[in-house]
């Protein structure tokens, strides 16, 4: 995998634009000063280490991000569409989370957390590009996104830290406590992080699945633009192009799935 510099220049272009646009204020003026503190790391940081994980490669980091924000918007669509309660957060706080969330895998205020390994063999025989700074000190990569958040003075809400604390769901024991519960009181009082962990879950499949199909792993697939409009009004009436702001939130609608019969001819129509 390997992303050009007009690509790497494009993702990071396309990052900053969704700062600029999808935020304001205060919390906006710091997000951009960290984002552009970090620029020459950032822009070239991998997703992780190995190349059989997600996107091993430079530009993987940005390149992930998006696809983490664009696939928590669709996301947060589909559950609104099957009826779900998403009153008590905003789509900033999802988006908040969703670009914050692996924040910490660039590293340190000083040290880069992957570097690229010196070790032929391990290259070779176990995919591992990159391997860990030891001059990066111990954290868990939620841990240290919030350290850095706090550290350039970016505030955020209890439904933001909470999505960018569980993002990686029960492949993290700490977060345990906070997934499982059998008492209502306890239970998670928003939907907002299973949505950001289902989306992280997505993108770094279909981040694999293009490293395992040879496919360059750019993020340039962001709609079902190679799948006819006919084809998807004949089977969901009133399709609408979805909005990036916070004001538009999609009413539920009754699925036009409503047998298995009409899901797998819709699936055989579109992908067949």
């Amino acid at each position: 995998m390997k992303l050009d510099e007009k690509q790497l220049k494009q993702n990071w272009d396309d990052l900053l634009g969704r700062i600029e646009h999808q935020f304001s204020g205060e919390r906006k003026d710091k997000l951009l000063e960290m984002y552009n503190h970090f620029a020459d790391r950032m822009m070239f940081a991998p997703a992780s280490s190995r190349e059989h994980f997600h996107n091993c490669f430079a530009g993987g980091y940005v390149d992930h991000i998006l696809r983490v924000m664009d696939c928590a918007f669709d996301l947060y669509n589909s559950w609104i569409m099957q009826g779900a309660h998403t009153d008590n957060y905003t789509v900033e706080e999802l988006m908040f989370a969703a670009l914050n969330h692996d924040l910490g895998k660039i590293g340190d205020l000083e040290n880069d957390a992957y570097i690229p390994n010196t070790s032929e063999w391990h290259r070779k025989n176990q995919g591992a590009l990159y391997t860990i700074n030891p001059k990066t000190e111990f954290s868990l990569v939620p841990d240290r996104t919030l350290f850095l958040l706090q550290h350039f003075g970016i505030t955020y809400s209890w439904n933001e830290f909470l999505g960018i604390r569980t993002h990686d769901g029960m492949y993290e024991e700490a977060n345990k406590p906070y997934l499982v519960s059998y008492n209502p009181d306890s239970r998670l009082r928003s939907n907002l992080p299973l949505i950001l962990h289902q989306a992280d879950m997505m993108a770094s499949r279909i981040e694999y699945e293009r490293w395992k199909h040879g496919e360059n792993g750019l993020q340039n697939i962001r709609t079902l633009t190679d799948v006819p409009k006919e084809k998807m009004m004949k089977y969901v009436p009133n399709v609408e192009t979805k909005s990036t702001t916070s004001e538009s939130k999609p009413q539920p609608k009754q699925s036009a799935l409503n047998t298995v019969t009409d899901a797998s001819k819709l699936f055989d129509e579109l992908f067949g």
